[in-house]
């Protein structure tokens, strides 16, 4: 089979330590790019509005995400905006049994999406191997956490404390700002005993920001893709994309598929998708584009005869 002749016309940010073994699953992010699918486990999150709140449908919705190619399933039992108080123990009522069922049944990756040291503690010893923090290490704890279990640690770009609102951000230059945060986090964490190879980052698109930022986060993603650590595209049926094209939340499917190529094509090797089968689909095509990955086939004007019509 042939393989690519050249460099694409996309420049990829260099990683280091690319390889990464995460849970029981191997990856080589600078030949891959990860999808990681979305299982919120709360009455109140701002796509789903429940549709996985239940135990069986958040477990079937994990193992499904599974079956259709996601390498990698993010449960989360409380969401990231202010809303009713949702107590540890009820956050952990909600996405433990979901982490044991799909731990005991698939080895895809499992991270945990919390803030809470003791959440984070809790499902790694069920089977999670990602802390998924969207607050920016704003608990050390949960780096020292990482650090003491080996997990791999998200680290988050956002300003606000956890669940509190964050009224009208400004920036000088959104990109800029978000850099220089994810970089002090980072040294953060390393110096907390996290070992660098273990640490994912995200520009956390419309997490404290408005749409314009988020655009402007998405149009110059290589920027965070060269701080040299896999980079997470978490921008599925988000409100920048409905405020971009006036769509409701129910409509952003292709605008949520094209954010995460154009993000991809600039660094992305992560990226956070409600729609696996279409994501993987569009990411398996992102790879081949990008020189990553050869044809699974090829057949078109291979012949030595011209093909004739069906």
């Amino acid at each position: 089979m042939s393989t690519p002749t050249g460099p694409s016309g996309f420049s990829l940010p260099p990683l280091r330590n690319p390889v990464r073994t995460i849970g029981a699953r191997s990856f080589d992010f600078s030949k891959q790019i990860a999808v990681m699918a979305i299982v919120n486990r709360t009455p109140d999150s701002f796509f789903d509005r429940g549709r996985t709140f239940g135990l069986k449908s958040a477990i079937d919705a994990a193992l499904a995400a599974a079956a259709s190619g996601a390498d990698w399933v993010d449960i989360g039992g409380v969401k990231f905006a202010p809303g009713p108080e949702v107590s540890a123990a009820e956050e952990l009522d909600r996405v433990l049994p979901v982490v044991g069922a799909v731990a005991s049944r698939s080895d895809v990756v499992i991270s945990v999406d919390t803030f809470r040291t003791e959440v984070a503690q809790a499902c790694i010893a069920a089977g999670a191997s990602v802390i998924n923090d969207t607050t920016g290490l704003h608990d050390p704890g949960l780096a020292e956490l990482a650090a003491a279990t080996g997990a791999t640690l998200v680290i988050t770009h956002s300003r606000a404390r956890p669940r509190t609102a964050y009224a009208r951000p400004q920036y000088d230059d959104v990109v800029k700002e978000v850099v220089y945060f994810l970089q002090s986090r980072i040294e953060m964490a390393v110096g907390l005993g996290v070992p660098e190879q273990n640490i994912i980052i995200d520009p956390g698109h419309d997490l404290n920001k408005n749409t314009l930022h988020s655009l402007e986060i998405t149009r110059r993603f290589d920027e965070i893709a060269r701080i040299g650590l896999p980079s997470i595209a978490a921008v599925s049926n988000k409100d920048f994309l409905g405020e971009s094209l006036d769509l409701p939340r129910t409509e952003r499917a292709d605008a949520s598929l094209a954010a995460a190529t154009a993000c991809a094509l600039l660094g992305a090797r992560v990226v956070r998708m409600h729609d696996v089968p279409r994501s993987v689909q569009a990411m398996r095509m992102t790879e081949a584009i990008l020189g990553l990955r050869p044809p699974a086939l090829l057949r078109h004007n291979m012949s030595d005869v011209n093909e004739q019509p069906a």
